[in-house]
């Protein structure tokens, strides 16, 4: 794992993580199965990846603004200021302060009755759920890839938990689904393949 400022957000008691409150389909001592997926997981710097374009920090200072509601302007402006100091292990590029300023303003501006964009998830591990990667990679594939045909839905699930270790590539997917390279690449499509470039792009090159 990357060094990170997480002192500062645990000692502040910023929430940077939050389970969904939907019903899950299926409750297991690790975690959840959400047969139709949730939008209502944000796990934030819970892996070796950066925050690497202005967009994607916005979306992070606007989920924390979204975790955080009691939280006021002041505190907001100390918090996106630690965020996006380059040392602090967060972001790989530097913000000027104007364009801090701006970014703060248009996330502080914005409606917290409507959840942030958030990618749709089907399975969800609790923290501390004591399996390694490759124990909850062995449980996607049982879940997801088991007896019947893989879907673009399958595919995206699988480069999720993939990214959160590292690198997504076609063999360590068709290995979590258990198929072969050959049905990843018939089955996946121009969007899921441009979506597994940005979610490799964001992953800081060790």
């Amino acid at each position: 794992m990357s060094h990170r400022a997480m002192k500062y957000l645990n000692n502040k008691r910023i929430v940077y993580r939050r389970y969904s409150s939907d019903d899950p389909t299926t409750s297991y001592d690790w975690g959840w199965y959400y047969a139709e997926g949730t939008y209502g997981y944000y796990s934030l710097f819970n892996t070796k990846a950066k925050i690497n374009t202005y967009r994607s920090l916005k979306w992070h200072l606007l989920v924390l603004w979204y975790l955080n509601p009691d939280m006021d302007k002041t505190q907001f402006t100390e918090l996106a200021s630690v965020i996006t100091y380059k040392p602090n292990g967060f972001t790989t590029f530097t913000l000027s302060p104007n364009m801090l300023n701006n970014i703060i303003n248009e996330v502080y501006i914005q409606d917290l009755e409507q959840p942030p964009k958030n990618k749709l998830r089907k399975i969800v591990f609790k923290d501390g759920c004591g399996l390694d990667v490759k124990q909850k990679l062995s449980i996607v594939g049982q879940i997801i890839g088991r007896g019947k045909a893989i879907t673009k839905e399958d595919i995206y699930e699988a480069m999720l938990q993939v990214h959160d270790d590292g690198i997504i590539t076609i063999p360590k997917i068709a290995k979590v689904l258990g198929c072969t390279p050959r049905t990843i690449h018939r089955n996946m499509g121009e969007e899921l393949r441009q979506e597994k470039q940005l979610l490799n792009n964001n992953h800081e090159k060790i």
